[in-house]
């Protein structure tokens, strides 16, 4: 794909990279907030049709898993892989193969005739969001001037969060409106955008380093290692966790990741390069991110089991109730990721997390008929406020914390790091609080569970909080950031 006219002025406009205020600084965004909104709205509204789609496929609770875990599986398996082929390749051209790859994957979804062609193709989707999600932060860490980095990554917060958010609302219509169907068929047009967008604004970075072939055999082992431990998880509870073929999934699983370590520490161009963990503020941001994102992906699973299925909202109303959300994530993250700029990050991911633990204690007023003010209102907005505060200078300080070539590799572990954590949590909360089955489709007993469960994310996004207090570092002045050096600059012949 060559550069048009609009790209090349885009990659002149400064030596030192875009300027966030500029109209070609705002295109990039666009293209990454779309971009990667896809693969978050997607995962939104998917949630509020579980309901639904298990109804109309006779579905059990570890149906509906696999359904939401197919594709944080792919994703979570190959984002690493996805973040290496960006940095060699060029992160806007995997980027742009990742938006098609997820658009055909939809298609496939929107056709499904049962759970088991529905898990597939959210497998296939996984893929996709694998190639494009690490190339839409890479892009912002690559092309911005590293004083705008903050901005740019604050404002892809914020306006992701929109897409994440209102994406539920949108999906509710139409899961009330017309089928569950249309949730996935609503992709194809935002890819178009993405593309054309993408062909016509966006700079090509890439690792001039990076000339090494793809990992493939670490790439295979994490995926691998993932499917196994996933598969134990979720079968466990139905098939006993004492039986063979559980037993044999989740040992094998721990032994393919052992294996992963052991093969990256000893090549030469790894999948994942081992200096990354040498920093003590990029390990700690990663434990925070899986503690905190494992706590999110578990209660998002269930909240609308419990709004349909318990409180009686229709999956429209359900959708709306999490709009609060959105509105907040796009006031006020493009603002925290300045203030965490000035002030450091410390504090916000340590405060932002424990005001998203007292969002999550709010939820136990949920339940029979629950009005949407006294009930669920509350608890949405000071999850919302929480959010605001943590995303943006968490997602910073990961990139800050790397170096600049190592830019696609960094974001794709922090998302990596993000989907595992919802993918373990997704797939054994529901067993630890006593859903199985076909317990979802009966009220008191979900009830009980979803208490259950959101106290226990409400207890792990707290802990998440004290450890960011404990062992995040405050850096002064702007967040730090490499040198827009060559290893991202701007290339031609994308």
């Amino acid at each position: 794909m060559g550069e048009t006219e609009a790209v090349r002025e885009a990659a002149a406009e400064n030596s030192d990279g875009l300027q966030f205020a500029s109209a070609a600084g705002r295109w990039v965004v666009a293209a990454t907030v779309l971009g990667s909104g896809l693969a978050s709205l997607d995962a939104s509204v998917v949630g509020i049709a579980l309901p639904v789609i298990g109804r109309d496929f006779h579905a059990s609770v570890a149906g509906l898993q696999w359904v939401s875990n197919g594709y944080l599986l792919t994703l979570a398996g190959l984002l690493l892989l996805g973040g290496s082929l960006g940095d060699r390749y060029g992160r806007r051209r995997i980027f742009s193969i990742g938006v098609a790859w997820f658009a055909l994957a939809s298609l496939l979804c929107a056709v499904a005739p049962n759970t088991g062609a529905l898990v597939t193709a959210r497998l296939l989707q996984g893929i996709g969001g694998a190639l494009l999600m690490p190339g839409s932060l890479a892009i912002l860490q690559g092309v911005f001037r590293p004083d705008d980095r903050a901005r740019a990554i604050g404002a892809w917060s914020g306006f992701g969060g929109l897409t994440s958010a209102i994406g539920p609302f949108v999906g509710g219509y139409l899961i009330s409106a017309v089928s569950w169907r249309l949730i996935f068929l609503i992709n194809l047009p935002l890819a178009v955008a993405v593309l054309v967008i993408s062909a016509r604004h966006v700079p090509e970075s890439k690792d001039p380093e990076a000339n090494s072939p793809p990992d493939a055999v670490g790439a295979a082992l994490a995926t691998l290692g993932l499917v196994g431990i996933t598969y134990g998880l979720i079968e466990g509870p139905t098939l006993s966790f004492q039986s063979p073929e559980v037993l044999l999934c989740l040992i094998g699983g721990a032994a393919l990741f052992v294996g992963f370590v052991i093969v990256e520490r000893h090549r030469a161009h790894p999948l994942l390069p081992c200096d990354l963990f040498s920093s003590r503020q990029f390990v700690a941001a990663n434990l925070v991110t899986f503690v905190l994102y494992g706590a999110l992906s578990g209660s998002i699973f269930l909240f609308p089991f419990e709004l349909e299925q318990v409180a009686r909202y229709s999956p429209l109303e359900a959708g709306a109730s999490l709009l609060p959300v959105t509105l907040i994530m796009l006031v006020l993250s493009a603002r925290m990721g300045g203030l965490a700029t000035k002030f450091g990050p410390r504090l916000f991911m340590g405060l932002g997390p424990i005001a998203v633990a007292a969002g999550f204690g709010l939820t136990q007023r949920i339940g029979s008929h629950a009005n949407y003010l006294s009930a669920v209102l509350p608890a949405v907005v000071v999850i919302g406020l929480g959010l605001a505060v943590t995303v943006a200078p968490l997602t910073s300080t990961v990139l800050a914390a790397a170096p600049g070539r190592h830019s696609g590799v960094a974001s794709a572990v922090n998302n990596d790091v993000a989907r595992v954590g919802g993918l373990i949590t997704i797939a054994l909360l529901p067993a630890v609080v006593g859903l199985s089955g076909a317990s979802y489709l009966h009220p008191a007993r979900l009830n009980h569970g979803f208490h259950l469960a959101l106290l226990l994310c409400a207890l792990a996004t707290l802990a998440s909080g004290v450890l960011s207090l404990l062992t995040i570092r405050n850096t002064p002045g702007p967040v730090q950031a490499p040198p827009r050096q060559s290893a991202s600059a701007p290339v031609s012949g994308a």
